[in-house]
């Protein structure tokens, strides 16, 4: 009987489905790195999130792996060509979330044009500041995506029904949207990214990039911590030349480090601890993938 760890949480009824299919499965969903170096060499097939990073060492321990399953979109947890050296596939389940995340970062576009997040918190404080906090309309706006896969897409579409025009850069993708980057930062009232990050996207949208954007443009981030420089972002947002942000993601989780924690603290920052994906439907999604792959590569 092959032998599945699951090392962050998965749906119980999914977790019931791989064993009706004859699979020995080991709910971990709290193991520590340490502890999952320990015993990796027992299993045949591991199931991660984003909490689990899968590295070359952790990789050269597994000597019965056959497959590692990320439940989500990005691979940048895992060393994955490393993997795929030592015969382990590499799967993930990249359509399952796809409209919880392109929901979400239309919700930050809201809640920037909005001042929602501040709203809020002063009526919490006691305040009534309805003549401090006018906002604007999404409506007629101009929306630059970056990466225009199938959550940027998702993004767009929603948009246009809103009565926005949308713009995007993708250097991997046709479509009548396409623009080169130049032109979307400097068309965009906000810009929204959902591309991985990678060496090539590292840094993508750093000093350079926010001088030559719209004054009063807005920067949504749903994509992955690093693609955006944040230092950069902080002196962009402190000094005027972006009205505000909207980030799910940051180059370190949870944010502590100090100047991070500087960034997430500014008012004109609507900051949200990484749940893109975290709805009901989209977890059922997740797991039903999980299972299919599980299937095809275990049972």
């Amino acid at each position: 009987m092959a032998k599945l760890i699951i090392c962050d949480p998965v749906a119980a009824d999914a977790v019931e489905a791989m064993r009706a299919l004859g699979v020995d499965v080991d709910v971990r969903d709290d193991i520590t790195l340490d502890e999952l170096a320990e015993v990796i060499g027992e299993y045949d097939g591991m199931v991660v999130r984003s909490r689990t990073k899968v590295r070359a060492p952790l990789i050269d321990k597994a000597t019965k792996l056959k497959v590692i399953i990320r439940g989500g979109v990005g691979l940048d947890s895992i060393d994955v060509a490393h993997a795929e050296e030592k015969g382990i596939a590499v799967c993930n389940t990249p359509a399952a979330s796809t409209n919880a995340v392109a929901e979400l970062a239309l919700g930050m576009m809201f809640a920037l044009a909005r001042h929602l997040a501040r709203a809020d918190a002063t009526m919490k404080a006691g305040e009534w500041a309805k003549k401090a906090l006018k906002g604007t309309e999404l409506a007629g706006k101009t929306l630059g995506v970056i990466g225009y896969g199938r959550i940027g897409k998702a993004l767009g579409e929603k948009a246009k029904v809103l009565g926005m025009t949308v713009v995007a850069y993708d250097p991997y993708c046709t479509h009548e949207d396409i623009v080169s980057m130049d032109e979307l930062l400097k068309q965009s009232d906000y810009i929204s990214l959902h591309l991985p990050h990678t060496d090539e996207t590292h840094h993508l949208l750093s000093t350079a990039q926010f001088a030559q954007m719209k004054p009063g443009a807005y920067l949504v981030d749903a994509a992955r911590g690093g693609v955006v420089d944040e230092a950069a972002l902080y002196v962009a947002l402190t000094e005027g030349t972006l009205a505000g942000a909207a980030r799910d993601v940051y180059s370190q989780e949870p944010p502590t480090d100090e100047a991070l924690r500087k960034l997430v603290e500014l008012p004109q920052v609507v900051a949200l601890p990484h749940i893109g994906a975290g709805t009901v439907e989209a977890q059922n999604r997740i797991g039903e993938e999980i299972i299919k792959l599980v299937k095809e590569h275990l049972a």
